[in-house]
């Protein structure tokens, strides 16, 4: 007996989930923590004051990161949950209906009307809900929302992307603070871009391009709060 080989591809959009997670919380953990070091050292704080503030903010952000995100992605899994459990419901109660609502959506993409008929009827008898939930409502379970895996992701990446200039606040002498937290966390910044467009199959140009930028003027404009409002001590 022949057996036919499964062609096997592998896509990047089971990854956006959690690749949205851990670049937005590393990117926000370089920028807010190296913006903020940089605007104390403006400001006139000591080195210690500075590395204490440091370490504050990575924990802060971490955490807030972590609550924000499971909050939000948690309210899409709630919404996805509700929308199901009122397909359910429609599918218990008129089948029928659900059936041609199902066919349509297959005419509408280029399906004969005999054949999106066959393909719904089909679908239907092993797993119906699913096929409402994939090609109705868009809710697939690479796509699904995951508010802890969301959460976890954003923490870990947030506190990885802070301790990069904690670091070089921790090394680095007082005067050549600024100066050494600015160049390497725009460098940082701009690896991470590469990395996020090489994982997710974007413009490796444009996306390091983009994060940089913005880091710079983040911490450009941190820089100038600090020597505004801040006083030499």
């Amino acid at each position: 007996m022949r057996h036919t080989r499964r062609h096997i591809e592998r896509h990047r959009s089971s990854q956006t989930g959690w690749l949205r997670a851990a670049v937005l919380g590393a990117n926000d953990g370089i920028v807010s923590t190296a913006s903020l070091l940089i605007g104390m050292s403006a400001a006139g704080a000591s080195h210690g004051n500075i590395v204490v503030a440091g370490l504050a903010g990575l924990v802060a952000g971490a955490m807030s990161m972590a609550a924000g995100e499971y909050v939000s992605v948690h309210s899409q899994a709630d919404t996805e949950k509700a929308d199901l459990l009122r397909e359910s419901a429609e599918l218990e109660a008129d089948p029928t209906a659900e059936r041609r609502e199902l066919t349509a959506i297959y005419v509408e993409r280029g399906l004969a009307q005999e054949l999106a008929e066959q393909v719904a009827v089909q679908l239907m008898q092993h797993d119906a809900l699913g096929a409402h939930a994939r090609d109705e409502l868009g809710i697939s379970e690479a796509l699904s929302a995951r508010p802890v895996q969301a959460a976890l992701a954003s923490a870990a990446s947030f506190a990885l992307g802070a301790v990069l200039p904690l670091l070089v606040a921790l090394v680095a002498t007082r005067q050549g603070l600024v100066p050494w937290l600015a160049a390497s966390s725009l460098v940082s910044l701009a690896l991470l871009g590469l990395l996020a467009a090489g994982v997710g199959g974007a413009d490796a140009g444009r996306s390091a391009w983009r994060v940089t930028v913005w880091g710079a003027l983040a911490m450009a404009a941190t820089a100038a709060v600090g020597r505004l409002f801040g006083a030499v001590v």
